[in-house]
């Protein structure tokens, strides 16, 4: 059964943690988390299978997405995760939580606090950003249920996106696998490929909504509902085709560095998806909020998940890439 034909047989209602983690474990179990790399050649299929999944929930989408992206990781960095294993990626570092890693044996130690850890909860393992001796950036994959890893329940009073539980972690001496080396994390090609995947994940949840307002419009021809479907066609149709091309330019030139194919592609996505959250709420009214409960929990989760993006920090941060590119920057 593929992805599509298996989230449809499945009613998206994941009223907590335990839910979606349960639901991930099944979808592992049904092999549903092998997606083709980035920059495998197979780029677009991997985007619109996570593009799926945050129309069918996004809550689940989190998860999924951290879980693939760890996996995609460890693989292009030469480790090898365990068999029915489920994972977080972990890479936020807020000034006040911060973990260190010092070594132990073949292994590290970690110790220190980690915020924003979706599905801490529920998991088996986390592949996070910690910090060495020399203050350089190191990947470490850590199993969950050992000593010296407490889960809190602080960090996280979310009402959209609250099902996934991203709560602060603390470790004290827990044993974790360096993966990689210092800096990797940041430097290799998969950084900015998994930015582009991000921006599936709003792209998906976006085209759920508005096909609420395709569908009322099939049904019946409002001139202004049709002119917001009109608004919401071509804000989709954008994101979609830098969506396409960034797959393909990925695949096309998969070592090159991708800053700025990502930052392009997220700032579209961002700005149609924030286009359709306006036009289908104006268009259809309390009706759906109220009534649907799968739009309701997507339009509460959408805005949330949406920054992820730092907003006018990613565009000033795109102006100045764009500032040094050449005239020819944007011919068609």
């Amino acid at each position: 059964m593929d992805l599509q034909n298996y989230l449809a047989r499945r009613t998206p209602d994941y009223p907590d943690t335990a839910t979606l983690g349960a639901c991930l474990r099944a979808m592992v179990e049904a092999g549903h988390d092998r997606l083709p790399l980035p920059g495998s050649g197979l780029t677009l299929e991997r985007f619109q299978r996570l593009a799926d999944v945050a129309g069918h929930d996004l809550g689940l989408c989190k998860l999924y997405e951290g879980h693939t992206d760890a996996l995609a990781i460890i693989e292009q960095l030469g480790g090898s995760p365990t068999p029915g294993s489920t994972w977080g990626m972990w890479a936020a570092e807020p000034p006040q939580a911060r973990v260190k890693v010092s070594p132990a044996g073949h292994m590290v130690a970690l110790n220190g606090r980690k915020a924003w850890c979706s599905g801490a909860g529920v998991l088996s393992h986390a592949l996070l950003t910690a910090w060495d001796a020399d203050d350089q950036q190191q990947l470490v994959a850590v199993a969950l249920d050992q000593p010296g890893v407490t889960i809190t329940d602080q960090g996280w009073q979310a009402v959209g996106m609250g099902a996934t539980g991203s709560v602060e972690v603390v470790f004290d001496g827990a044993e974790g696998q360096a993966i990689g080396n210092p800096g990797d994390y940041l430097q290799r090609p998969g950084f900015w490929q998994g930015g582009v995947g991000i921006a599936a994940c709003w792209y998906g949840a976006a085209r759920r909504i508005a096909d609420s307002l395709r569908q009322q419009c099939a049904q019946r021809e409002e001139p202004h509902a049709l002119a917001h479907l009109g608004a919401v066609d071509t804000a989709l149709q954008a994101a979609a085709d830098v969506l396409r091309f960034s797959a393909l330019h990925i695949d096309a030139h998969p070592e090159d560095n991708a800053e700025l194919l990502a930052r392009r592609a997220r700032a579209v996505v961002e700005q149609s998806a924030e286009q359709v959250i306006r036009e289908v709420g104006r268009a259809l009214g309390a009706g759906p909020y109220c009534k649907d409960r799968h739009f309701a929990h997507l339009i509460a989760d959408l805005p949330v998940f949406l920054r992820q993006s730092h907003a006018e920090r990613d565009l000033a941060t795109l102006g100045q890439l764009i500032a040094r590119q050449p005239d020819e920057v944007w011919s068609l």
